[in-house]
């Protein structure tokens, strides 16, 4: 089952910190890849996704580390929730729980935003 509803890249999230809004731009396409893609190719797209929040989320949190970000544990603690939802959607999809992929996809693209606009703004500023 393929979802119309795609997640498209805005200019809006852009911070002004190259590195991090090219991570941004990979994230949003790798949560669009969940949403459109047909249950065939979900385990790979959940996958890629997987794969590339562990990096994005280890990254900035090595950046709060070394600025002694004064919100650390506030914006880890959110990354650590995402983790734990993916690696949770991973194993239900093991078990051929295709939908919860899509809920998750959808739960990412409504909580990107407002992480980019608060928390990812302060630690690029």
């Amino acid at each position: 089952m393929e979802n119309n509803q795609g997640f498209d890249w805005s200019d809006r999230y852009l911070l002004g910190h190259p590195v991090m809004d090219d991570t941004h731009r990979e994230f949003v396409e790798l949560v669009d890849a969940l949403l459109t893609v047909g249950d065939d190719g979900l385990p790979a797209a959940l996958a890629a996704f997987a794969h590339h929040a562990a990096a994005h989320f280890d990254q900035e949190n090595r950046w709060m580390e070394l600025d002694g970000f004064p919100a650390r544990d506030c914006h880890v603690d959110e990354h650590n929730k995402v983790l734990a939802s993916v690696r949770e959607v991973q194993a239900a999809l093991a078990g051929g729980d295709a939908g919860l992929v899509r809920e998750l996809a959808i739960a990412l693209m409504a909580w990107f935003p407002a992480h980019a606009d608060y928390m990812d703004s302060a630690l690029a500023t």
